[in-house]
Protein backbone atom coordinates (compact mmCIF):
# COMPACT_ATOMS: atom_id res chain seq x y z
CA UNK A 1 0.00 0.00 0.00
CA UNK A 2 1.11 3.30 -0.76
CA UNK A 3 2.26 5.34 2.03
CA UNK A 4 0.87 9.07 2.29
CA UNK A 5 3.75 11.90 3.22
CA UNK A 6 1.38 14.03 5.23
CA UNK A 7 1.88 13.41 8.61
CA UNK A 8 -0.82 15.68 10.50
CA UNK A 9 -2.87 15.70 13.35
CA UNK A 10 -6.10 16.74 13.72
CA UNK A 11 -7.04 18.49 16.70
CA UNK A 12 -8.69 17.04 19.89
CA UNK A 13 -8.99 13.90 17.73
CA UNK A 14 -5.28 13.13 16.52
CA UNK A 15 -6.61 11.77 13.20
CA UNK A 16 -3.68 11.21 10.60
CA UNK A 17 -5.06 13.40 7.48
CA UNK A 18 -3.42 13.65 3.77
CA UNK A 19 -4.57 16.01 1.36
CA UNK A 20 -5.33 16.13 -2.88
CA UNK A 21 -1.75 16.47 -3.25
CA UNK A 22 -0.36 13.83 -1.52
CA UNK A 23 -2.54 11.71 -2.79
CA UNK A 24 -1.87 12.62 -6.35
CA UNK A 25 1.67 11.99 -5.48
CA UNK A 26 0.66 8.19 -3.97
CA UNK A 27 -1.24 7.24 -6.81
CA UNK A 28 1.19 7.95 -9.17
CA UNK A 29 4.42 6.26 -7.43
CA UNK A 30 1.46 2.90 -6.26
CA UNK A 31 1.58 2.85 -10.25
CA UNK A 32 4.93 2.73 -10.36
CA UNK A 33 4.93 6.49 -12.11
CA UNK A 34 8.52 7.71 -11.42
CA UNK A 35 9.36 10.74 -13.67
CA UNK A 36 6.93 13.98 -14.38
CA UNK A 37 7.55 16.34 -17.16
CA UNK A 38 6.71 19.50 -16.27
CA UNK A 39 6.42 23.33 -16.50
CA UNK A 40 5.69 24.76 -12.79
CA UNK A 41 3.61 27.62 -11.87
CA UNK A 42 0.00 28.08 -10.26
CA UNK A 43 -1.15 25.80 -8.97
CA UNK A 44 0.87 22.96 -9.80
CA UNK A 45 3.67 24.68 -8.31
CA UNK A 46 3.61 22.78 -4.69
CA UNK A 47 2.67 19.68 -6.32
CA UNK A 48 6.21 19.42 -8.24
CA UNK A 49 7.80 19.96 -5.56
CA UNK A 50 6.27 17.32 -3.22
CA UNK A 51 6.73 14.74 -5.47
CA UNK A 52 10.30 16.06 -5.50
CA UNK A 53 10.64 15.20 -2.13
CA UNK A 54 8.56 12.02 -2.52
CA UNK A 55 11.32 10.70 -4.77
CA UNK A 56 9.68 10.97 -8.25
CA UNK A 57 12.16 12.42 -10.53
CA UNK A 58 10.44 15.90 -11.82
CA UNK A 59 12.40 17.88 -14.95
CA UNK A 60 10.87 21.54 -15.25
CA UNK A 61 11.38 22.51 -19.07
CA UNK A 62 11.27 26.07 -20.60
CA UNK A 63 7.77 25.00 -22.41
CA UNK A 64 4.71 23.27 -21.54
CA UNK A 65 4.79 21.70 -26.06
CA UNK A 66 8.39 20.50 -25.27
CA UNK A 67 7.61 19.00 -21.84
CA UNK A 68 4.89 17.50 -23.83
CA UNK A 69 6.87 16.06 -26.48
CA UNK A 70 9.20 14.49 -23.63
CA UNK A 71 5.88 12.54 -22.17
CA UNK A 72 4.78 11.34 -25.26
CA UNK A 73 8.22 9.88 -26.29
CA UNK A 74 8.15 8.92 -22.55
CA UNK A 75 5.63 6.23 -23.29
CA UNK A 76 6.70 5.03 -26.31
CA UNK A 77 9.97 4.08 -24.64
CA UNK A 78 8.73 2.53 -21.93
CA UNK A 79 4.87 1.07 -22.51
CA UNK A 80 3.75 3.45 -19.38
CA UNK A 81 1.92 6.61 -19.38
CA UNK A 82 4.43 9.49 -19.80
CA UNK A 83 3.21 12.42 -17.80
CA UNK A 84 3.01 15.76 -18.17
CA UNK A 85 2.47 18.55 -15.71
CA UNK A 86 1.01 22.12 -16.51
CA UNK A 87 -0.38 24.89 -14.97
CA UNK A 88 -4.09 25.72 -15.91
CA UNK A 89 -5.46 27.57 -19.68
CA UNK A 90 -2.51 28.97 -21.55
CA UNK A 91 0.02 25.67 -20.07
CA UNK A 92 -2.83 24.05 -20.54
CA UNK A 93 -2.99 24.83 -24.02
CA UNK A 94 0.93 25.19 -24.51
CA UNK A 95 0.71 21.47 -23.62
CA UNK A 96 -2.68 20.36 -26.17
CA UNK A 97 -0.60 20.72 -29.13
CA UNK A 98 1.95 17.54 -27.69
CA UNK A 99 -1.78 15.85 -26.03
CA UNK A 100 -3.02 15.28 -29.87
CA UNK A 101 0.60 14.61 -30.95
CA UNK A 102 0.87 11.60 -28.76
CA UNK A 103 -3.08 10.62 -29.38
CA UNK A 104 -2.31 10.63 -33.21
CA UNK A 105 1.35 8.94 -32.90
CA UNK A 106 -0.72 6.17 -30.44
CA UNK A 107 1.96 6.85 -27.63
CA UNK A 108 0.60 6.30 -23.69
CA UNK A 109 0.38 10.01 -22.11
CA UNK A 110 -1.20 11.60 -19.25
CA UNK A 111 -1.10 15.50 -19.33
CA UNK A 112 -2.67 16.38 -16.27
CA UNK A 113 -3.37 20.32 -15.85
CA UNK A 114 -4.37 22.07 -13.04
CA UNK A 115 -8.14 24.51 -13.64
CA UNK A 116 -10.31 26.77 -12.23
CA UNK A 117 -12.60 26.02 -10.16
CA UNK A 118 -16.24 24.34 -11.76
CA UNK A 119 -18.42 26.97 -9.93
CA UNK A 120 -17.14 29.91 -11.27
CA UNK A 121 -15.66 28.63 -14.98
CA UNK A 122 -19.56 27.05 -15.80
CA UNK A 123 -20.86 30.46 -14.63
CA UNK A 124 -18.25 32.45 -16.58
CA UNK A 125 -17.33 34.63 -13.53
CA UNK A 126 -13.80 35.86 -14.63
CA UNK A 127 -11.65 33.50 -12.63
CA UNK A 128 -7.58 33.43 -12.70
CA UNK A 129 -7.19 31.52 -16.25
CA UNK A 130 -10.72 30.57 -16.60
CA UNK A 131 -11.25 28.06 -19.19
CA UNK A 132 -13.26 24.86 -19.48
CA UNK A 133 -10.54 22.42 -19.99
CA UNK A 134 -12.03 19.14 -20.23
CA UNK A 135 -14.24 20.68 -22.87
CA UNK A 136 -11.69 21.68 -25.18
CA UNK A 137 -9.54 18.13 -24.47
CA UNK A 138 -12.14 15.57 -25.38
CA UNK A 139 -12.00 16.08 -29.00
CA UNK A 140 -8.10 16.17 -29.01
CA UNK A 141 -7.43 12.85 -27.15
CA UNK A 142 -8.21 8.62 -26.11
CA UNK A 143 -10.09 9.81 -22.83
CA UNK A 144 -10.72 12.95 -20.82
CA UNK A 145 -10.98 13.16 -16.79
CA UNK A 146 -11.86 15.23 -14.53
CA UNK A 147 -11.32 14.88 -10.03
CA UNK A 148 -13.31 17.06 -7.84
CA UNK A 149 -13.08 15.23 -5.26
CA UNK A 150 -10.14 14.08 -3.36
CA UNK A 151 -11.47 10.49 -2.46
CA UNK A 152 -11.65 9.84 -6.14
CA UNK A 153 -7.95 11.29 -6.78
CA UNK A 154 -6.82 6.99 -7.04
CA UNK A 155 -9.96 6.17 -9.22
CA UNK A 156 -9.27 8.97 -12.05
CA UNK A 157 -5.38 8.16 -12.15
CA UNK A 158 -6.26 4.52 -12.60
CA UNK A 159 -8.69 5.07 -15.40
CA UNK A 160 -6.24 7.89 -16.92
CA UNK A 161 -3.50 4.97 -16.73
CA UNK A 162 -5.63 1.73 -18.36
CA UNK A 163 -7.12 4.33 -21.12
CA UNK A 164 -3.36 5.51 -22.13
CA UNK A 165 -2.25 1.96 -22.24
CA UNK A 166 -4.40 -0.33 -23.27
CA UNK A 167 -6.22 -0.99 -26.40
CA UNK A 168 -4.60 1.63 -29.17
CA UNK A 169 -2.32 3.50 -26.88
CA UNK A 170 -2.67 7.20 -26.78
CA UNK A 171 -2.84 10.49 -24.87
CA UNK A 172 -5.54 11.24 -21.83
CA UNK A 173 -5.86 14.47 -20.17
CA UNK A 174 -6.77 14.52 -16.63
CA UNK A 175 -7.82 17.36 -14.77
CA UNK A 176 -7.29 18.52 -11.51
CA UNK A 177 -9.25 21.65 -10.11
CA UNK A 178 -7.32 24.00 -7.87
CA UNK A 179 -9.55 23.18 -4.91
CA UNK A 180 -8.84 19.66 -5.07
CA UNK A 181 -4.88 19.49 -3.94
CA UNK A 182 -6.11 21.43 -0.97
CA UNK A 183 -8.99 18.84 0.41
CA UNK A 184 -8.48 17.10 3.18
CA UNK A 185 -9.00 13.34 4.66
CA UNK A 186 -8.56 10.43 6.97
CA UNK A 187 -4.92 9.24 5.80
CA UNK A 188 -5.84 5.75 6.24
CA UNK A 189 -9.27 6.34 4.29
CA UNK A 190 -7.03 7.87 1.45
CA UNK A 191 -4.92 5.30 1.09
CA UNK A 192 -7.60 2.85 0.64
CA UNK A 193 -8.85 4.91 -1.79
CA UNK A 194 -5.75 4.49 -4.41
CA UNK A 195 -6.17 2.02 -6.72
CA UNK A 196 -3.17 -0.39 -8.33
CA UNK A 197 -4.22 -0.65 -12.17
CA UNK A 198 -3.76 -4.37 -12.75
CA UNK A 199 -2.39 -5.57 -16.12
CA UNK A 200 -3.66 -2.11 -18.26
CA UNK A 201 -3.14 -3.39 -21.31
CA UNK A 202 -4.29 -6.94 -21.56
CA UNK A 203 -3.09 -9.14 -24.58
CA UNK A 204 -5.45 -9.36 -27.35
CA UNK A 205 -4.88 -12.88 -28.93
CA UNK A 206 -6.15 -12.99 -32.84
CA UNK A 207 -8.44 -15.54 -34.27
CA UNK A 208 -7.11 -18.71 -35.30
CA UNK A 209 -9.29 -18.16 -38.51
CA UNK A 210 -7.10 -15.38 -39.34
CA UNK A 211 -4.41 -15.80 -38.79
CA UNK A 212 -4.96 -18.85 -41.19
CA UNK A 213 -6.60 -16.60 -43.63
CA UNK A 214 -3.34 -13.88 -43.89
CA UNK A 215 -0.60 -16.69 -43.53
CA UNK A 216 -2.78 -18.18 -46.89
CA UNK A 217 -1.82 -15.51 -48.66
CA UNK A 218 1.22 -14.13 -47.77
CA UNK A 219 2.03 -18.13 -49.26
CA UNK A 220 0.54 -17.99 -52.18
CA UNK A 221 2.55 -14.41 -52.84
CA UNK A 222 4.81 -14.09 -55.81
CA UNK A 223 6.20 -10.91 -54.86
CA UNK A 224 5.46 -10.36 -50.82
CA UNK A 225 6.48 -7.29 -48.35
CA UNK A 226 6.11 -6.79 -44.84
CA UNK A 227 5.74 -3.14 -43.90
CA UNK A 228 6.92 -2.57 -40.18
CA UNK A 229 5.65 0.76 -38.73
CA UNK A 230 6.76 2.24 -35.54
CA UNK A 231 3.62 0.01 -33.26
CA UNK A 232 5.50 -3.01 -33.75
CA UNK A 233 8.39 -0.96 -32.36
CA UNK A 234 6.59 0.37 -29.66
CA UNK A 235 5.35 -3.65 -28.66
CA UNK A 236 8.77 -4.71 -27.58
CA UNK A 237 8.23 -7.83 -29.33
CA UNK A 238 11.39 -7.92 -30.97
CA UNK A 239 12.50 -11.53 -30.80
CA UNK A 240 8.71 -12.22 -32.07
CA UNK A 241 9.13 -10.39 -35.00
CA UNK A 242 12.48 -11.05 -36.16
CA UNK A 243 11.37 -15.06 -35.91
CA UNK A 244 8.77 -14.41 -38.20
CA UNK A 245 9.83 -11.84 -40.59
CA UNK A 246 13.02 -14.39 -40.88
CA UNK A 247 10.83 -17.42 -41.11
CA UNK A 248 8.93 -15.96 -43.43
CA UNK A 249 11.82 -14.93 -45.65
CA UNK A 250 9.94 -11.76 -47.17
CA UNK A 251 11.91 -8.84 -47.61
CA UNK A 252 10.76 -6.03 -44.96
CA UNK A 253 10.52 -2.61 -44.98
CA UNK A 254 10.72 -0.58 -41.97
CA UNK A 255 8.75 3.00 -41.71
CA UNK A 256 11.32 5.48 -40.07
CA UNK A 257 10.65 4.55 -36.11
CA UNK A 258 10.37 1.28 -36.66
CA UNK A 259 14.41 1.24 -38.20
CA UNK A 260 16.55 -0.99 -36.49
CA UNK A 261 14.17 -3.35 -35.15
CA UNK A 262 15.67 -6.14 -37.39
CA UNK A 263 18.65 -3.95 -38.55
CA UNK A 264 18.70 -1.95 -41.51
CA UNK A 265 21.51 -4.21 -42.73
CA UNK A 266 19.71 -7.13 -42.75
CA UNK A 267 19.75 -9.15 -46.15
CA UNK A 268 15.83 -8.82 -45.68
CA UNK A 269 15.65 -5.31 -45.71
CA UNK A 270 14.33 -3.54 -48.44
CA UNK A 271 14.43 0.50 -47.35
CA UNK A 272 16.96 1.00 -49.92
CA UNK A 273 14.56 -0.40 -52.90
CA UNK A 274 11.23 0.98 -51.28
CA UNK A 275 10.02 2.62 -54.73
CA UNK A 276 10.45 -1.15 -56.29
CA UNK A 277 8.97 -3.08 -53.38
CA UNK A 278 6.40 -0.87 -52.99
CA UNK A 279 5.43 -0.19 -56.88
CA UNK A 280 6.10 -4.50 -57.72
CA UNK A 281 4.85 -6.29 -54.76
CA UNK A 282 1.50 -8.36 -54.84
CA UNK A 283 0.87 -8.71 -51.17
CA UNK A 284 1.66 -6.40 -48.41
CA UNK A 285 1.47 -7.32 -44.57
CA UNK A 286 1.06 -4.26 -42.41
CA UNK A 287 2.49 -4.89 -38.67
CA UNK A 288 1.41 -1.78 -36.54
CA UNK A 289 2.01 0.10 -39.63
CA UNK A 290 -1.08 2.56 -40.98
CA UNK A 291 -2.18 3.38 -44.82
CA UNK A 292 -1.77 6.64 -44.00
CA UNK A 293 0.01 9.35 -46.26
CA UNK A 294 3.22 8.49 -45.14
CA UNK A 295 2.35 5.41 -47.68
CA UNK A 296 0.11 7.26 -50.04
CA UNK A 297 -2.98 5.85 -48.42
CA UNK A 298 -1.81 2.41 -50.58
CA UNK A 299 -2.92 3.77 -53.93
CA UNK A 300 -1.56 6.10 -56.62
CA UNK A 301 1.51 5.93 -58.31
CA UNK A 302 3.56 5.20 -54.90
CA UNK A 303 2.23 1.59 -55.18
CA UNK A 304 2.45 1.22 -59.24
CA UNK A 305 -0.24 -0.85 -61.23
CA UNK A 306 0.28 -4.31 -60.24
CA UNK A 307 -2.60 -5.63 -58.35
CA UNK A 308 -2.19 -5.32 -54.51
CA UNK A 309 -3.86 -7.49 -51.57
CA UNK A 310 -3.07 -6.36 -48.22
CA UNK A 311 -2.68 -7.55 -44.99
CA UNK A 312 -3.35 -5.76 -41.79
CA UNK A 313 -2.08 -6.52 -38.41
CA UNK A 314 -3.68 -3.65 -35.86
CA UNK A 315 -5.33 -3.93 -32.55
CA UNK A 316 -8.13 -1.47 -33.42
CA UNK A 317 -10.56 -2.77 -35.49
CA UNK A 318 -11.67 0.45 -36.55
CA UNK A 319 -8.03 0.53 -38.61
CA UNK A 320 -8.95 -2.11 -41.22
CA UNK A 321 -9.79 -0.48 -44.54
CA UNK A 322 -9.79 3.33 -43.86
CA UNK A 323 -8.14 3.67 -47.09
CA UNK A 324 -8.17 0.94 -49.49
CA UNK A 325 -9.96 -3.11 -48.69
CA UNK A 326 -7.95 -5.53 -46.49
CA UNK A 327 -7.85 -8.78 -47.97
CA UNK A 328 -6.49 -10.39 -44.78
CA UNK A 329 -7.43 -7.97 -41.04
CA UNK A 330 -5.43 -9.55 -38.12
CA UNK A 331 -6.62 -8.03 -34.40
CA UNK A 332 -4.38 -8.54 -31.58
CA UNK A 333 -2.02 -7.32 -30.59
CA UNK A 334 1.55 -7.34 -32.24
CA UNK A 335 3.58 -9.92 -29.91
CA UNK A 336 0.40 -11.91 -29.76
CA UNK A 337 -0.25 -11.82 -33.69
CA UNK A 338 3.40 -12.73 -34.66
CA UNK A 339 3.82 -15.51 -31.96
CA UNK A 340 0.95 -16.87 -33.70
CA UNK A 341 2.17 -16.74 -37.07
CA UNK A 342 5.48 -17.78 -36.11
CA UNK A 343 3.34 -21.10 -34.38
CA UNK A 344 1.28 -22.04 -37.08
CA UNK A 345 3.80 -21.22 -39.77
CA UNK A 346 5.88 -24.30 -38.25
CA UNK A 347 9.61 -25.23 -39.54
CA UNK A 348 9.00 -26.23 -42.89
CA UNK A 349 7.83 -22.65 -44.20
CA UNK A 350 8.30 -22.02 -47.97
CA UNK A 351 10.54 -19.44 -48.66
CA UNK A 352 9.54 -16.21 -50.95
CA UNK A 353 10.57 -16.58 -54.72
CA UNK A 354 13.99 -16.39 -55.83
CA UNK A 355 13.39 -14.15 -58.94
CA UNK A 356 11.73 -11.59 -56.48
CA UNK A 357 14.31 -11.54 -53.60
CA UNK A 358 16.98 -11.49 -55.99
CA UNK A 359 14.87 -8.27 -57.87
CA UNK A 360 15.16 -6.57 -54.48
CA UNK A 361 18.97 -7.30 -53.38
CA UNK A 362 19.54 -6.01 -56.79
CA UNK A 363 18.38 -2.88 -56.65
CA UNK A 364 18.96 -2.05 -53.09
CA UNK A 365 22.25 -2.73 -54.44
CA UNK A 366 22.70 -0.39 -56.93
CA UNK A 367 20.98 2.16 -54.80
CA UNK A 368 23.57 1.87 -52.27
CA UNK A 369 26.73 2.07 -54.97
CA UNK A 370 24.70 5.25 -56.17
CA UNK A 371 24.18 7.13 -53.19
CA UNK A 372 28.25 5.58 -52.08
CA UNK A 373 30.29 8.87 -53.25
CA UNK A 374 27.41 11.46 -52.46
CA UNK A 375 27.97 10.25 -48.47
CA UNK A 376 32.03 10.26 -49.16
CA UNK A 377 32.38 14.04 -50.05
CA UNK A 378 34.42 16.75 -47.85
CA UNK A 379 33.11 19.91 -49.02
CA UNK A 380 32.64 23.51 -47.20
CA UNK A 381 30.40 24.36 -46.70
CA UNK A 382 28.98 20.98 -46.59
CA UNK A 383 26.10 19.46 -48.46
CA UNK A 384 23.28 17.20 -46.39
CA UNK A 385 24.65 13.79 -47.94
CA UNK A 386 28.45 14.69 -46.93
CA UNK A 387 27.28 15.94 -42.99
CA UNK A 388 25.14 12.85 -43.04
CA UNK A 389 27.60 10.44 -44.50
CA UNK A 390 29.56 11.03 -40.93
CA UNK A 391 26.85 10.93 -39.20
CA UNK A 392 25.70 7.78 -40.46
CA UNK A 393 29.48 6.43 -39.52
CA UNK A 394 29.05 7.54 -36.16
CA UNK A 395 25.51 5.64 -35.54
CA UNK A 396 27.03 2.47 -36.90
CA UNK A 397 29.98 2.70 -34.82
CA UNK A 398 27.80 3.59 -31.85
CA UNK A 399 24.51 1.35 -32.15
CA UNK A 400 23.54 2.05 -28.51
CA UNK A 401 23.08 6.16 -29.19
CA UNK A 402 19.43 7.18 -29.52
CA UNK A 403 19.01 9.07 -32.71
CA UNK A 404 16.09 12.15 -32.67
CA UNK A 405 15.56 13.41 -35.74
CA UNK A 406 13.53 16.58 -37.14
CA UNK A 407 13.86 19.11 -39.92
CA UNK A 408 12.43 18.96 -43.76
CA UNK A 409 15.71 18.07 -45.93
CA UNK A 410 17.28 16.99 -42.44
CA UNK A 411 14.79 14.66 -41.79
CA UNK A 412 13.92 13.04 -45.39
CA UNK A 413 17.77 12.64 -46.04
CA UNK A 414 18.45 11.57 -42.43
CA UNK A 415 16.07 8.75 -42.98
CA UNK A 416 17.63 7.03 -45.78
CA UNK A 417 21.03 7.63 -45.24
CA UNK A 418 21.63 6.35 -41.78
CA UNK A 419 21.34 3.28 -40.66
CA UNK A 420 19.43 1.43 -37.24
CA UNK A 421 21.03 -1.39 -35.58
CA UNK A 422 18.84 -1.90 -32.75
CA UNK A 423 14.99 -1.13 -31.71
CA UNK A 424 13.84 1.84 -30.54
CA UNK A 425 17.09 4.01 -31.01
CA UNK A 426 15.27 6.35 -34.01
CA UNK A 427 12.86 8.90 -32.77
CA UNK A 428 11.31 11.70 -35.09
CA UNK A 429 7.98 13.19 -36.22
CA UNK A 430 6.01 10.87 -36.51
CA UNK A 431 2.71 10.63 -38.42
CA UNK A 432 1.44 14.21 -37.91
CA UNK A 433 5.21 15.17 -39.26
CA UNK A 434 4.96 18.03 -36.82
CA UNK A 435 8.50 19.76 -36.25
CA UNK A 436 9.35 21.40 -32.24
CA UNK A 437 9.72 17.31 -30.91
CA UNK A 438 13.32 17.23 -30.83
CA UNK A 439 14.52 18.90 -27.83
CA UNK A 440 11.76 17.03 -25.75
CA UNK A 441 12.14 14.10 -27.17
CA UNK A 442 15.69 14.26 -26.71
CA UNK A 443 15.68 14.95 -23.34
CA UNK A 444 13.23 12.10 -22.35
CA UNK A 445 15.19 9.61 -24.65
CA UNK A 446 18.09 10.53 -22.06
CA UNK A 447 16.63 10.25 -18.96
CA UNK A 448 14.11 7.38 -19.88
CA UNK A 449 17.43 4.85 -21.18
CA UNK A 450 20.38 6.41 -19.76
CA UNK A 451 21.73 6.38 -23.00
CA UNK A 452 23.38 8.71 -25.36
CA UNK A 453 21.56 11.28 -27.55
CA UNK A 454 22.36 12.55 -30.53
CA UNK A 455 19.47 14.97 -32.24
CA UNK A 456 19.94 15.60 -35.95
CA UNK A 457 17.96 19.28 -36.20
CA UNK A 458 17.30 21.31 -39.14
CA UNK A 459 17.70 25.31 -38.00
CA UNK A 460 14.00 25.69 -38.54
CA UNK A 461 12.94 22.51 -36.16
CA UNK A 462 15.22 23.58 -33.96
CA UNK A 463 13.53 27.34 -33.72
CA UNK A 464 10.90 25.59 -32.23
CA UNK A 465 12.51 24.46 -29.10
CA UNK A 466 15.66 25.36 -28.82
CA UNK A 467 15.38 27.45 -25.36
CA UNK A 468 15.31 23.65 -23.87
CA UNK A 469 19.08 23.80 -24.36
CA UNK A 470 19.22 25.23 -20.82
CA UNK A 471 17.23 22.45 -20.44
CA UNK A 472 19.90 19.88 -21.19
CA UNK A 473 22.78 21.90 -19.30
CA UNK A 474 20.42 22.10 -15.89
CA UNK A 475 20.49 18.44 -15.93
CA UNK A 476 24.01 17.69 -17.31
CA UNK A 477 22.01 15.29 -19.85
CA UNK A 478 24.26 13.23 -22.13
CA UNK A 479 23.13 15.03 -25.51
CA UNK A 480 24.70 16.13 -28.60
CA UNK A 481 22.67 18.49 -30.66
CA UNK A 482 23.58 19.11 -34.29
CA UNK A 483 21.70 21.81 -36.10
CA UNK A 484 22.10 21.54 -40.21
CA UNK A 485 22.33 25.49 -40.52
CA UNK A 486 21.65 26.54 -44.24
CA UNK A 487 19.86 29.34 -43.06
CA UNK A 488 16.85 28.92 -43.44
CA UNK A 489 13.79 27.26 -44.37
CA UNK A 490 14.66 24.41 -46.50
CA UNK A 491 17.39 27.20 -47.97
CA UNK A 492 18.93 29.90 -47.51
CA UNK A 493 18.95 31.51 -50.83
CA UNK A 494 15.40 33.17 -51.30
CA UNK A 495 14.49 36.52 -52.16
CA UNK A 496 12.05 39.14 -51.48
CA UNK A 497 11.36 40.88 -54.28
CA UNK A 498 8.84 43.24 -53.69
CA UNK A 499 10.52 44.85 -50.87
CA UNK A 500 13.44 45.41 -47.84
CA UNK A 501 12.22 42.72 -45.77
CA UNK A 502 13.93 39.08 -46.11
CA UNK A 503 12.01 36.51 -47.72
CA UNK A 504 9.50 34.22 -45.80
CA UNK A 505 12.32 31.40 -45.53
CA UNK A 506 15.37 33.44 -44.63
CA UNK A 507 17.02 33.61 -41.66
CA UNK A 508 20.44 35.09 -40.16
CA UNK A 509 22.89 34.65 -42.05
CA UNK A 510 25.94 32.82 -40.40
CA UNK A 511 23.58 32.18 -37.01
CA UNK A 512 25.98 30.66 -34.68
CA UNK A 513 23.77 28.21 -32.15
CA UNK A 514 26.51 26.70 -31.21
CA UNK A 515 26.88 30.02 -28.57
CA UNK A 516 23.26 29.09 -27.52
CA UNK A 517 24.33 25.95 -25.71
CA UNK A 518 27.98 28.17 -24.26
CA UNK A 519 25.52 30.25 -22.25
CA UNK A 520 24.40 28.10 -20.47
CA UNK A 521 27.86 26.05 -19.65
CA UNK A 522 27.56 23.69 -22.45
CA UNK A 523 29.84 22.68 -25.42
CA UNK A 524 29.25 24.76 -28.38
CA UNK A 525 31.19 23.93 -31.69
CA UNK A 526 30.96 25.49 -34.95
CA UNK A 527 31.95 23.15 -37.75
CA UNK A 528 32.25 23.68 -41.36
CA UNK A 529 33.64 20.66 -42.39
CA UNK A 530 32.34 16.71 -42.39
CA UNK A 531 35.96 16.09 -41.21
CA UNK A 532 35.23 18.83 -38.38
CA UNK A 533 32.20 17.34 -38.03
CA UNK A 534 33.00 14.15 -37.45
CA UNK A 535 35.24 15.01 -34.89
CA UNK A 536 33.41 17.52 -32.98
CA UNK A 537 30.25 14.63 -32.84
CA UNK A 538 33.11 11.74 -31.39
CA UNK A 539 34.04 13.96 -29.03
CA UNK A 540 30.57 14.73 -27.71
CA UNK A 541 29.32 11.45 -27.54
CA UNK A 542 32.49 10.29 -25.66
CA UNK A 543 32.55 12.82 -22.74
CA UNK A 544 28.90 12.91 -22.28
CA UNK A 545 28.45 17.03 -21.78
CA UNK A 546 25.51 18.79 -23.60
CA UNK A 547 26.85 19.36 -26.81
CA UNK A 548 25.46 22.15 -29.88
CA UNK A 549 27.12 21.29 -33.00
CA UNK A 550 26.67 24.24 -35.64
CA UNK A 551 26.62 22.34 -39.16
CA UNK A 552 27.47 24.76 -41.71
CA UNK A 553 25.39 23.69 -44.60
CA UNK A 554 25.29 25.31 -47.69
CA UNK A 555 22.66 27.87 -47.99
CA UNK A 556 21.96 26.54 -51.52
CA UNK A 557 21.23 22.93 -49.86
CA UNK A 558 18.05 21.86 -49.68
CA UNK A 559 14.67 21.62 -51.61
CA UNK A 560 11.00 23.27 -50.71
CA UNK A 561 9.58 20.73 -48.27
CA UNK A 562 11.82 18.19 -48.46
CA UNK A 563 10.59 14.90 -50.34
CA UNK A 564 6.64 16.26 -49.55
CA UNK A 565 6.98 19.14 -51.84
CA UNK A 566 3.96 17.97 -53.77
CA UNK A 567 1.89 18.61 -50.79
CA UNK A 568 2.64 22.54 -51.48
CA UNK A 569 -0.32 24.12 -53.39
CA UNK A 570 0.20 26.25 -55.90
CA UNK A 571 -1.59 28.83 -56.33
CA UNK A 572 -4.01 28.94 -59.96
CA UNK A 573 -2.78 32.59 -60.82
CA UNK A 574 0.65 32.15 -60.56
CA UNK A 575 2.73 31.87 -63.83
CA UNK A 576 4.86 29.55 -64.87
CA UNK A 577 8.51 30.66 -65.67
Amino acid sequence: MAQTAVKTEAPDTHEELTDGFHLVIDAMKLNGIDTIYNVPGIPITDLGRMAQAEGIRVLSFRHEQNAGYAAAIAGFLTKKPGVCLTVSAPGFLNGLTALAHATTNCFPMILVSGSSEREVVDLQQGDYEEMDQLAIAKPLCKAAFRVLHAQDIGIGFARAIRAAVSGRPGGVYLDLPAKLFGQVMNAQAGAASLVKVIDPAPAQIPSPDSVKRALDLLKNAKRPLIILGKGAAYAQADEAIKTFVETSGVPFLPMSMAKGLLPDLHPQCAGAARSTVLKDSDVVMLIGARLNWLLSHGKGKSWGDAPKKFIQVDIEPKEMDSNVEIAAPVVGDIGSVVSAFAEAMGSNWPKAPVEWLSAVQKKREDNVAKMAPRLMNNNSPMDYHGALGVLRTIIKERPDAILVNEGANTLDLARGVIDMYQPRKRLDVGTWGVMGIGMGSAIAAAVETGKPVLAIEGDSAFGFSGMEVETICRYNLPICVVIFNNDGIYRGTDQNSAGDDPATTVFVKGARYDKMMEAFGGVGVNATSPDELKRAVNEAMDSGKPTLINAVIDPAAGSESGRIGNLNPQSALTKKK
